[in-house]
């Protein structure tokens, strides 16, 4: 493993599912990553990955709840996409303030944010 990698365990309960990377679902068991990500001064995140309809969804929503600036690159991510929880990830992630965009976004939204 490279010198700098960080390992981030989730679903590690069996009687505890878990789709956020930042707690388990009982929504009180962290992951460790919140306390990673400030000791290394991160304030943005950026997710991508699988599946945009839960685990991302529920790890950009609990980053913004922890206080980072949170975006979802929807381009870079697949979805499960049973009925209805595109549209559910898309609203959860609008109320709870997550900024969702395409890749092609990412160089001006980075040099559009306050340093």
């Amino acid at each position: 493993m490279p010198e700098r990698a960080v390992v981030v365990r989730k679903g590690f309960r069996p009687q505890i599912d878990s789709y956020s990377a930042f707690f388990e679902n009982d929504h009180s068991t962290s992951t460790g990553l919140e306390a990673t990500l400030r000791r290394l001064g991160v304030t943005r995140v950026f997710l991508v990955g699988l599946a945009f309809d839960f685990c991302v969804r529920f790890s950009a929503e609990d980053a913004a709840k922890c206080g980072f600036q949170s975006v979802v690159v929807k381009d870079a991510c697949r979805s499960v996409g049973m009925p209805g929880t595109v549209q559910a990830a898309d609203e959860g992630m609008a109320a709870a303030g997550v900024r969702v965009m395409e890749s092609g976004d990412i160089a001006a939204h980075v040099a559009a944010a306050p340093s």
